[in-house]
């Protein structure tokens, strides 16, 4: 159990450019309210070095080579099926497979890729026509905007208003002019009944085939390249961790919860920027999220609180530190769950409850156990404990670059682990009636015997329980 005090006595402070700030002692020149601080403390120290972390990646992003191997594995996969065309248009698979960080908005996007060819074509926004050509692109064919106007390109000098160009009609065209009118073509989703008329309208004799379960199921089972880039960020986003709990020892009762997590969150991209490559255009610097957030006091007591968070820490407080870190589209959450003196036994008993929970998931998180099993093991040793009234969810879900992703660690879901599989740590105890609340979160790593935690930071009281 840390105290303000002892910290106190620890930390040197110096002005601006004094040269104290160090990496080791995790200090950084931080701005706040008009004033410039120096956090310098020990927490730092207090990380653990795990020998069963994977070696973090040196890389910024996976290679294009990366993504043409993950193409070709997935081109094996369908090509079982007899698909001879597949067409991606979630985000999230068009990023994973080709490696295009874009933005999804209400803009259709499409990735065609030949079976029997090595080729990628694209049906895309205009707005994004610098982006496709200047990555992995055979060719291709861009509409204005949307709603796109038959005809209409400004920014050839065409101005023509008139008739609504039907987007998903013209990908179809797209692929009858390809050649795959009379083929089956795999799609990463379940075509509704008013695609499937439009289809068999453009395309008689063609066949659409539903691959979305095999995308997700390659996306679940990470590579070692890709579980490299999550361990980095990872470790950044312990180091991150140590500078907030430092910050909240030393600012105290004087700082809001608002403040703490701005503060994390400038820490966290000077600390991760100064090591990416990047000459500010497209392609470099990418999938790159720094999210820190903070909330004190009865905030932490519901699981997905919608109140905005500005608010003075308190003696007394339960505070949580959380958050997502990725880099190249890959990283995980990492949240810590403190206890700010006094705390009664009530609270002390929900903390070691929560806490013994991770270390049951981290323990029955192998390699085929299905989610159902780890989740039940979860949840009896929750009842067991006499803690019902406080459980709100889950105990974890699986972790991919949009958060939240297949499998689920739920009652409810008879996926069986393999090994590669990511998941969120979270068998938090929520107690809104005395205005308080636990959760954790880490990435775990489904391994042969174990599930193993990316992250450095300590589920310990001395690392939680501060006094101020």
């Amino acid at each position: 159990m840390a105290s303000r005090r002892d910290f106190m006595k620890k930390v040197a402070l110096g002005t601006l450019g004094a040269g104290l700030a160090s990496k080791a002692a995790q200090a950084s020149m931080i701005g706040f309210a008009g004033q410039e601080k120096e956090i310098k403390g020990e927490s730092a120290k207090l990380l653990i070095k795990n020998p069963e972390h994977p070696k973090p990646a040196d890389y910024d992003r996976l290679p294009l080579s990366w993504y043409k191997a993950t193409v070709k594995r997935l081109k094996e996969k369908v090509g079982e099926k007899g698909i001879k065309a597949i067409v991606l248009q979630n985000s999230w698979n068009i990023i994973y497979f080709t490696g295009l960080f874009h933005t999804s908005t209400e803009r259709p996007f499409y990735a065609v890729i030949p079976v029997d060819e090595d080729a990628l074509y694209w049906y895309s926004p205009g707005l994004d026509r610098d982006l496709v050509t200047t990555w992995w692109s055979t060719e291709n064919e861009y509409y204005f905007d949307f709603l796109h106007a038959e005809g209409g390109h400004p920014e050839k000098g065409q101005i023509v208003t008139g008739k609504t160009v039907d987007l998903f009609e013209w990908l179809l065209n797209g692929l009858k002019k390809r050649g795959f009118g009379e083929k089956v073509i795999g799609i990463d989703q379940e075509l509704p009944p008013s695609k499937l008329q439009k289809a068999k309208n453009v395309l008689p004799q063609a066949r659409f085939e539903d691959i979305s379960d095999i995308c997700l199921k390659m996306r679940m089972v990470k590579t070692p390249e890709e579980i490299a880039l999550i361990q980095r960020a990872m470790n950044y986003f312990s180091q991150i961790h140590a500078f907030a709990r430092d910050y909240i020892l030393q600012r105290g009762t004087d700082a809001t919860d608002f403040e703490v997590a701005e503060a994390a969150r400038r820490y966290g991209v000077e600390l991760i920027m100064k090591d990416i490559k990047r000459d500010g255009r497209p392609h470099s610097a990418v999938g790159i999220t720094v999210g820190i957030s903070c909330r004190t006091g009865v905030a932490t007591a519901y699981p997905h609180p919608n109140q905005f968070f500005h608010k003075k820490i308190e003696r007394g407080d339960a505070l949580q530190v959380s958050g997502v870190v990725r880099i190249g589209g890959y990283g995980g959450e990492l949240y810590r769950y403190f206890q700010i003196a006094p705390w009664d036994k009530h609270r002390e008993k929900l903390w070691e409850v929560v806490t013994e929970c991770v270390r049951i998931q981290e323990r029955e998180s192998r390699a085929g156990r299905t989610c159902a099993e780890v989740a039940a093991k979860i949840h009896q040793y929750q009842v067991k404990m006499g803690v019902s009234k406080y459980i709100y969810h889950r105990p974890a879900h699986g972790q991919g670059m949009e958060g939240h992703q297949a499998p689920w660690l739920a009652l409810g879901d008879t996926t069986v682990l393999e090994e590669g599989m990511t998941f969120s740590v979270e068998p938090g105890l929520y107690d809104p009636e005395n205005g308080f609340g636990y959760n954790p979160s880490d990435c775990l790593l489904v391994s042969k015997k174990k599930g193993i935690l990316m992250s450095s930071v300590p589920y310990t009281k001395e690392w939680m329980f501060l006094k101020l």
